[in-house]
């Protein structure tokens, strides 16, 4: 079953003060960083990546090479926005069956629980599998072929999918994680405190 990872990338980062995408990471960007990340891990065929604020400065800057850009020209709406862009994308790729949404500003997310996911999945028939860190649910999230449309035609505002799963817990198979969340940036503190993990 394809499995193609869709890294959410087209925030404008008001609270960073300048494209978070672009922000140094380990002699990389940041953005650059989660998609090479991404690309190693167990079950992803392929990496697309959604990209709205500032979309020509960060293709021009960030390596996105071998990967497929989506450009989200609502990104103002939010991060629903940019799912719905990347969906609707994909929904055009017959041979992708899942997607496994990342957010691009999580660059210790790990790709362990991939094949969790995709187990869970096949085992309990729902088309949303969440990882539970200990007391809350993270990325990365899959999310089956089946329920893409109403996910385009339901989702808005800047939660993303949140809502949309909290109203459908049918939808949606847990699988616990012991290990804390994943950290995200939205300030340059964030970057700088998770720069010092690991």
């Amino acid at each position: 079953m394809s499995v193609a990872a869709l890294v959410l990338a087209g925030g404008e980062a008001q609270r960073f003060g300048r494209p978070k995408q672009l922000a140094d990471w380990k002699g990389k960007t940041l953005l650059s960083h989660v998609v090479d990340l991404v690309e190693t891990w167990p079950g992803v065929e392929s990496v697309y990546i959604v990209l709205g604020a500032r979309a020509e400065e960060i293709m021009d800057q960030a390596d996105l090479s071998g990967h497929t850009v989506i450009e989200n020209l609502e990104w103002q709406e939010g991060l629903a926005s940019s799912l719905r862009a990347g969906l609707d994308f994909l929904i055009g790729e017959r041979s992708v069956k899942q997607a496994l949404l990342v957010l691009g500003d999580q660059p210790h997310l790990t790709g362990e629980v991939v094949p969790k996911l995709v187990e869970a999945q096949k085992r309990s028939r729902r088309p949303v599998v969440i990882p539970r860190y200990r007391f809350t649910r993270g990325h990365p999230v899959l999310v089956h072929r089946s329920i893409w449309h109403e996910l385009v035609t339901g989702l808005n505002g800047d939660q993303g999918a949140r809502n949309l799963f909290l109203s459908h817990p049918d939808w949606v198979e847990e699988v616990r994680v012991d290990a804390p969340p994943p950290g995200d940036i939205d300030t340059p503190e964030d970057l700088e405190r998770l720069s010092r993990l690991k």
